[in-house]
């Protein structure tokens, strides 16, 4: 089998069996990696730029639901996230050797994912949100009051976020959402770091006040 058609095996049993997963609450490996596998990220990048497909499989379970996560935000639309998770791990098999570590292998990733994101995206008219962006909001409350107030605020989040420009709904989805620093966010985009910070800063400001009108209390920092 060779490892594009290995890929797309790992993909389509990881959506078909865990796609509840990737939609849910749960957080992924990143950024607390690494957590399943055991190795090291860079002993099994090693590994892979050796041409070893176990290193393959075991980085693809560590980060697939990250991959995903990051890539259906991105273009609001399951097939082509999928479709964005297989290319970023082909491209990862295919340039494994050129990685030095400098930065976060998730953070490599999710650079790859978004380049890949927006190859698929060019072109296309802006889509909206996926359902499971608002979703993503953690709910731990086991009280049904608090579960129908946690899904208001998870509705008026979505309407919210919805209302950013797609720069500014990536930045959130990246600080927020993957904790990624502000610089390796401008690693994954390719800006100065300068660029985060003010994206950031617009992006905070915007969102407090969409969520404030519609009525959410809110601690942005």
């Amino acid at each position: 089998m060779t490892v594009a058609a290995q890929i797309s095996s790992f993909s389509q049993l990881a959506f078909a069996s865990g796609a509840a997963e990737a939609r849910s609450d749960k957080p992924s490996t990143c950024p607390g990696e690494p957590s399943n596998g055991g190795a090291p990220d860079d002993a099994l990048m090693a590994r892979l730029g050796r041409g070893d497909r176990q290193a393959m499989h075991v980085l693809y379970g560590r980060y697939h639901v990250a991959v995903y996560r990051f890539a259906l935000r991105l273009t609001g639309n399951n097939a082509t996230a999928e479709d964005v998770v297989s290319e970023t791990f082909l491209a990862l098999w295919r340039h494994a050797a050129s990685f030095e570590g400098r930065a976060r292998l998730s953070t490599w990733l999710l650079a790859i994912a978004r380049n890949k994101a927006v190859s698929m995206m060019r072109g296309r008219a802006e889509e909206p949100l996926d359902e499971a962006f608002a979703q993503s909001v953690p709910d731990d409350s086991p009280s049904s009051d608090d579960v129908l107030d946690a899904g208001r605020r998870s509705t008026a989040l979505q309407r919210c976020l919805a209302t950013l420009s797609p720069l500014h709904r990536e930045i959130v989805d990246l600080v927020y959402y993957h904790e990624r620093s502000v610089e390796e966010a401008a690693t994954i985009l390719g800006v100065p770091a300068a660029t985060v910070k003010t994206r950031m800063f617009y992006a905070r400001k915007r969102l407090a006040e969409s969520l404030r009108t519609e009525g959410v209390a809110t601690a942005l920092a």
